[in-house]
């Protein structure tokens, strides 16, 4: 009798487990790589004019959410487009002072003694755009990926410090930072860690921020690594 249950029990509840499995297998063959990221960088200096030198760590810290629309059946080849946030450090001996017309100025500190801080930073709203390729399934969170794309940025605030012999400097929102960054990304590794480059593609100034009479060039390079959530 406890036999006979048992299979009365099963036959009358196999449809209903059929159509769980089928539909957990519809959901999964539509799986999509939608992750909230966060990396954090060191970053660089490209393009330097001569004699300006970066001194201590210059941090990036990024976080943001990427849409997934894979591109192909197996769903291992996708675009990527998302928003994001970026905080960027940059300790460095080029000094950002006002003259007495209030004008920005430009110059390189020679000594590196005669300050304890000096950097610029930048606050940007971003726009990952990816093309990515992985090992995923919608079973396997464990995979390899290649994700290179195309960031643009803009600079909704920038600051610069400098704390020394000439005192304390602070300013706010300097108009000779160029408000648009965008670069080239790279993201790279196997589930958990991943390596992730930045190269921009413009200056972080611009052409009215002039270093002894030229244009300071100088673009952000940032190097660092990148850890997705689904």
């Amino acid at each position: 009798m406890k036999y006979l249950f048992i299979a009365f029990f099963f036959l009358c509840n196999a449809p209903l487990i059929y159509a769980q499995e089928s539909a957990v297998k519809e959901v999964d063959s539509l799986y999509r790589e939608d992750q909230f990221y966060a990396s954090v960088t060191y970053n660089l200096f490209g393009k330097k004019p001569s004699g300006i030198n970066q001194s201590g760590f210059s941090l990036g810290f990024h976080l943001g959410f990427i849409r997934d629309i894979p591109l192909n059946k197996n769903r291992d080849v996708a675009f990527g487009i998302g928003l994001g946030y970026s905080a960027n450090s940059f300790n460095q001996d080029l000094l950002i002072n006002k003259n007495n017309a209030n004008v920005f100025e430009y110059s390189i500190i020679e000594d590196n003694g005669t300050f304890s801080k000096n950097k610029f930073s930048t606050h940007i709203i971003e726009i990952p755009i990816e093309f990515r390729w992985r090992t995923s399934t919608s079973t396997n969170y464990n995979f390899w990926r290649i994700y290179t794309g195309f960031k643009f940025g803009y600079v909704f605030s920038n600051s610069s410090k400098y704390k020394g012999d000439l005192g304390s400097l602070k300013y706010a929102n300097n108009k000779e930072f160029n408000d648009f960054q965008y670069g080239l990304t790279l993201s790279a590794g196997y589930n958990t860690w991943n390596v992730f480059l930045y190269y921009a593609l413009n200056p972080i100034f611009s052409q009215d921020a002039q270093l002894n009479g030229e244009y300071i060039d100088m673009n952000a390079i940032k190097i660092g690594l990148i850890f997705y959530i689904l």
